[in-house]
């Protein structure tokens, strides 16, 4: 992986063009970049950590390949539309593969659901376990689809910078029952417990209990059917890389180890960075794909802030953590599928633990990552590379971490080993840990939450922190904190978002001329 800056300017320091800083490398902040490049700009991508990717960065040890973040690949479009904009087509750089099934869920009894995205096998599934629930199954799957039309095609890449937004999408989020939570809405149409799980528990891949959060992100059973889930051949970090080489191309930079100490500003402007080395960095535009509550909390001096205070930061609500485990085998285990969620023998409480008590409990759900199902290039020949994680309190919990977090592996080694992985603890030679310590510390995720604000209703769109800042003028922001929120598509969009609310490099090059 990069671990300096890749390259200067195309035209050295002679380049003219409106500076643009993105502060982090992120899929979101680099989804920015290739935009902002795209519109003229000279992008700087500075990045905090060794190498870029943000939470999607890679490790690799002991000849195993870990993702350390993003795993599920949806809506590649988003992708393949960056990459044109570059004059470029993503098949030449990054080979996506289709993932079938797209989860195998293994339910705490042993029952399977394998859950994909051919219709006649998902009735056929549902048939099974649910006989009574198929007709109430097209009837949420329709309900997914009308969401997807307005959440997703028609609101997921606009900029919500006025109230007056929230009110001309009122009516739609009214019909479409978006006042409900996502638990709630499955219940409406299903009954049997096991299957309303299996409609729920896509919210938690991007950070929001089910239970709680709203409805607007049942849109995602409806975007996977109509997409499909892929995975890109070496790894998430070859999407990375493509990436970074898409801003090269471009002109632009990638700078590692370049940690961000304070966004400058001047008579209400953004103007450039501070590096925590003292360095200062000016800019005609500053992104931000910090974590948006980071970014205010901590690089942006209170006196700039009206809105997001300390105070409003400090009592907003946040998603859950997870506790992640990468291990590589010595064996492959060959009946494994690429994607598994394995469930515990308590679902709401506990989620209510993970979300509102904010305790550490004994049980857990997982979902277990097998890239080396699709791409055994990943692994040494012979061997499995694995990510498990579990969904963790914040650091609100109080949980020391550093005490607890080996006999916690352990207690998830034994439970894998009793579901899925027959004689797991014998089979291990590459291990290493995530814990929400290190999403604050490491990630500067605030309160070690994985995907920044918790997306309840009241914390989503108008609500969320604007793309557009609202303290401080041509400072924009990208990432899960920001509308429309975490995952994939929800990052990438943001970054579709700025070609709204981002003057285009010729408006700011005839201003300051």
């Amino acid at each position: 992986m990069l671990t300096v800056e890749r390259s200067q300017s195309r035209v050295g320091s002679a380049d003219e063009r409106p500076h643009a800083i993105v502060i982090g490398s992120g899929f979101g902040g680099l989804a920015a970049a290739v935009r902002l490049g795209a519109r003229g700009y000279r992008v700087s991508v500075l990045e905090k950590l060794e190498a870029p990717g943000g939470r999607a960065f890679v490790h690799r040890q002991d000849g195993f390949t870990f993702d350390a973040g993003p795993t599920v690949i949806t809506a590649p479009f988003l992708f393949e539309e960056l990459w044109a904009l570059a004059g470029r087509r993503l098949a030449d750089d990054v080979d996506l593969r289709p993932v079938a099934p797209f989860y195998r869920i293994v339910f705490d009894d042993g029952e399977r659901f394998e859950y994909s995205g051919d219709a006649a096998a998902m009735r056929a599934e549902v048939q099974r376990i649910a006989p009574d629930d198929v007709a109430g199954y097209e009837r949420f799957l329709a309900a997914s689809e009308a969401i997807f039309r307005v959440g997703f095609e028609e609101l997921g890449d606009k900029p919500f910078d006025s109230w007056t937004d929230m009110v001309r999408v009122a009516p739609d989020l009214l019909r479409l029952e978006g006042y409900r939570t996502v638990w709630s809405l499955a219940c409406k149409h299903v009954r049997d417990p096991r299957l309303r799980v299996v409609l729920t528990f896509q919210s938690l891949l991007v950070g929001g209990n089910p239970f709680a959060t709203t409805s607007v992100y049942c849109l995602i059973a409806f975007l996977e059917r109509r997409w499909g889930i892929h995975f890109p051949m070496g790894g998430t970090g070859s999407l990375v890389n493509g990436l970074v080489g898409l801003i090269e191309g471009q002109g632009g930079s990638v700078r590692c180890s370049a940690g961000v100490a304070q966004i400058t500003v001047e008579a209400g402007r953004a103007t450039g960075v501070r590096l925590e080395n003292g360095e200062a960095l000016a800019a005609d535009v500053v992104v931000s794909n910090a974590d948006s509550a980071w970014t205010y909390r901590h690089l942006l001096a209170p006196e700039h802030r009206k809105r997001w205070t300390d105070k409003r930061i400090e009592r907003a609500r946040y998603s859950m953590s997870l506790f992640v485990w990468y291990f590589g085998t010595r064996r492959r285990y060959e009946e494994v599928a690429h994607h598994t969620i394995l469930l515990g023998p308590r679902y709401r409480e506990l989620l209510g633990d993970v979300f509102d008590r904010k305790v550490l409990a004994e049980d857990f759900s997982l979902y277990l990552h097998r890239p080396t199902a699709t791409d055994p290039s990943l692994a040494p020949p012979g061997c499995d590379a694995f990510y498990v994680l579990s969904p963790v309190p914040h650091l609100e919990s109080g949980t020391d971490w550093a005490s607890v977090g080996e006999s916690y592996r352990r207690a998830i080694e034994s439970r894998l080993e009793e579901k899925l992985l027959p004689g797991l603890r014998n089979e291990i030679v590459s291990s290493r840990l995530l814990t929400p310590q290190d999403f604050q510390d490491r990630l500067s995720s605030f309160r070690g939450a994985a995907f920044s604000l918790e997306p309840v209703l009241t914390q989503s769109a108008w609500f969320r922190p604007h793309n557009r800042s609202e303290e401080v003028d041509r400072l924009y922001l990208v990432g899960a904190g920001t509308h429309p929120g975490a995952g994939l598509p929800g990052v990438l969009s943001s970054a579709r978002v700025l070609d709204t609310v981002v003057p285009h490099a010729d408006l700011i090059a005839r201003a300051r001329s």
